[in-house]
């Protein structure tokens, strides 16, 4: 999978994290975005690397949706605890 798939990935992960975990987020609607891709990339990486299950292997792969959703998840808790009181 791509750079693009990756981002195009990392959109809809972070949407589903957003679902997941709803309220005002620091950043906006832009920030959650970018954690989303963030999230993704991360995911996919922790997933290859540590859980070896490499996640290139297709656009719609259940374990590189989990990893997305779940990296992009983690980032916004981590978001929200380090940067969750500028916006009040």
């Amino acid at each position: 999978m791509g750079i693009i798939g990756w981002i195009v990935l990392g959109l809809i992960a972070g949407a589903i994290a957003k679902v997941l975990l709803p309220g005002r987020d620091p950043g906006g609607l832009i920030g959650t975005t970018l954690i989303g891709v963030a999230g993704a990339f991360v995911g996919g990486w922790i997933s290859a690397e540590f859980l070896d299950r490499p996640v290139e292997k297709e656009f719609f792969d259940l374990t590189t949706w989990g990893a997305a959703i779940g990296g992009s998840f983690v980032l916004l808790v981590l978001y929200r605890i380090l940067f969750g009181h500028s916006r009040d």
